[in-house]
């Protein structure tokens, strides 16, 4: 099992993910011998997962069942075990495409947290890029080191336990990109000019709050970064449901039109609106915003070596 090589059938060792709807799911690490419990009743992965393909249907002890799936840097952001406040795939996605990714890019990051965007890094640079990713925490580190080499991925990426503010990434004139998520990046910013090929490169930095932003887009200026622009993202879903209105009172026009003598049985006809008069309301499908929204995560700073 790799996150960017997909394969068929769930083996021993594999961590695969728990599907038992939309807003219920979980990661599994599958062995031979081990049994997860779910509300549907138990899975035993000897017999229920190990050599079943990945997205079959099991059946729990109880009757009920669940999905296994192959886990995607997607559904990993959705259950990873948080050491740290995560970025999600709202702003992952305009990250990847702003910093121009592709197969064969070589990136760094700073800081790796809980390892949800050094996922998404790993599986846009793959088969023949590589992340460079450092992170100032000792135990998170060893902790990255250890999930990277469980999901297959240790190949494309290295991980540097040290201060990147005062060490750097380790790396120089070699990154098509650089990614900032740490408290005070404009102390990064010149290691991160120095880990960036000699022209073209891309950096992003994330950060909370706006005076973060300011000091960070000073620091790039004065170290020549060019096309600097900040953005904010914000996520707003539509719920579609049947939405009910009265129908208004058209006064001595709808009863002329529903005297003209056309059959008011057929909706085309203008006749057929005394009909609806007479019902009183009309009921439609409509796309509905959600009463509450998902607010500011924090603002993302673009910019070019130049």
């Amino acid at each position: 099992m790799s996150f960017v090589e997909y394969g068929d059938t769930i083996k021993d060792g594999d961590t695969a993910i728990v599907f038992l709807g939309h807003e219920s799911m979980f990661p599994v690490k599958v062995q031979h011998g081990t049994v997860t419990q779910t509300k549907y009743g138990v899975i035993r992965h000897s017999t229920d997962l190990i050599g079943k393909k990945y997205g079959s249907k099991v059946t729990c002890s109880k009757g009920g069942w669940v999905f296994i799936l192959h886990p995607t840097p997607e559904l990993w952001t959705m259950n990873l075990p948080h050491r740290t406040q995560i970025l999600y795939s709202t702003d992952i996605s305009i990250i990847t495409m702003m910093l121009e990714l592709k197969p064969g890019s070589i990136v760094c990051e700073s800081g790796t947290g809980s390892g949800s965007l050094s996922h998404a890094l790993i599986r846009t640079v793959a088969p023949t890029g590589h992340l460079y990713t450092v992170e100032f925490h000792q135990q998170r580190a060893e902790k990255a080191r250890e999930e990277f080499r469980e999901h297959g991925v240790e190949h494309l990426v290295t991980v540097t336990n040290q201060d990147v503010c005062k060490n750097g990434f380790g790396v120089t004139d070699i990154a098509d990109a650089v990614f900032l998520d740490i408290p005070s990046p404009w102390e990064a910013i010149g290691h991160a000019k120095s880990a960036l090929k000699a022209e073209g490169g891309r950096i992003c930095s994330f950060s909370p709050c706006i005076e973060q932003v300011q000091r960070t887009c000073l620091a790039m200026e004065e170290c020549g970064f060019t096309e600097i622009n900040t953005l904010e993202i914000l996520l707003r879903v539509y719920n579609v449901r049947t939405i009910s209105l009265q129908i208004p009172d058209l006064g001595k026009a709808a009863e002329d039109n529903s005297s003209t003598g056309f059959d008011s049985s057929n909706p085309s006809n203008p006749g057929s609106l005394g009909a609806n008069l007479e019902q009183g309301a009309v009921q439609f499908k409509s796309g509905v915003p959600l009463r509450e929204m998902v607010g500011h995560t924090g603002y993302l700073t673009f910019a070019t070596k130049s």
